[in-house]
């Protein structure tokens, strides 16, 4: 079991992804069709494929029965925010669920099961969930626009995040730059969501009961923010710690020995540390 574990946490350092944009325009010249085709996705397939074959000729072999990927990512559906691809990982390395505006709702189904299977049965080491500035959810919440349902709907969420932190955002006059806060803080609150969770407490309790083949409590739980603008991503600095302190009574479900008890409701729950 350990040397599985290992095995998860390896990096295939030989792994080289070919020029995105150059592949993206070869392959639109080859399709030689008009907007209303799709045959530029098979023949990019194509081209990526063979050039994966080419680098790593077993690589399809390995990945047709079995996914162990380390990470649960859950992220916005924004075209710009392609996960395998900022984070530089071959296919395989990321279970990901990806909605508008990257929020973790208790009664939505499909974000619920994805992170039920991803935590209960892959048993991912860690959740990444990560907003993008410059994200049209944030930006709609933030100027009160009103698009039709379900849309408006799910923005709703948004600005429930918006009203909780009201004192902080109205004192940003600017509103892109009220919108680029409201997104780190959407983000927190995402994260805080996620702890909330009957599946990622009972696995936590589970991990931490047994550290020493686990090695450290998990699902540890990352919040970051992407920048289209730079590529660049990168984690919030926040501690976890102050946002749940004064929500355990509430929202704990699980419960170890008394003296443990304030390790296990705080150990994994910042960007990548132990004890945030």
């Amino acid at each position: 079991m350990a040397a599985f574990r290992a095995a998860r946490g390896q990096v295939r350092i030989s792994w080289l992804r070919p020029s995105a944009r150059n592949l993206h325009m070869s392959c639109r010249a080859r399709a030689k069709e008009s907007d209303h085709t799709i045959d530029e996705l098979f023949v990019c397939n194509e081209a990526w494929r063979k050039g994966v074959m080419e680098k790593d000729p077993q690589f399809f072999s390995r990945q047709a029965n079995l996914q162990q990927p380390r990470y649960l990512w859950i992220g916005c559906s924004d075209s710009r925010v392609a996960t395998e691809t900022i984070c530089g990982l071959p296919p395989g390395s990321l279970f990901v669920h990806r909605n508008v505006a990257n929020l973790v709702c208790g009664v939505d189904v499909s974000a619920m099961s994805v992170i039920q299977y991803a935590v209960g049965v892959l048993q991912v080491q860690h959740i990444v969930i990560c907003g993008h500035y410059d994200c049209g959810g944030i930006r709609a919440a933030v100027r009160n626009e009103d698009p039709p349902a379900p849309l408006s709907n799910w923005l709703r969420n948004i600005r429930d995040v918006y009203r909780l932190h009201r004192d902080e955002l109205s004192q940003i006059k600017d509103k892109d730059v009220r919108a680029h806060r409201l997104v780190e803080i959407n983000v927190i609150e995402q994260a805080i969501n996620l702890y909330k969770t009957r599946i990622v407490q009972q696995r936590r309790v589970e991990t931490y009961k047994n550290i020493e083949e686990y090695g450290f409590v998990q699902p540890k739980i990352h919040p970051c923010v992407y920048d289209p603008g730079t590529g660049r991503l990168g984690r919030l600095d926040v501690e976890m710690q102050d946002h749940l302190h004064e929500l355990k009574d509430i929202y704990n479900l699980y419960t170890v020995d008394a003296e443990d008890d304030e390790e296990i409701g705080w150990d994994g729950m910042g960007p990548s540390v132990v004890l945030p």
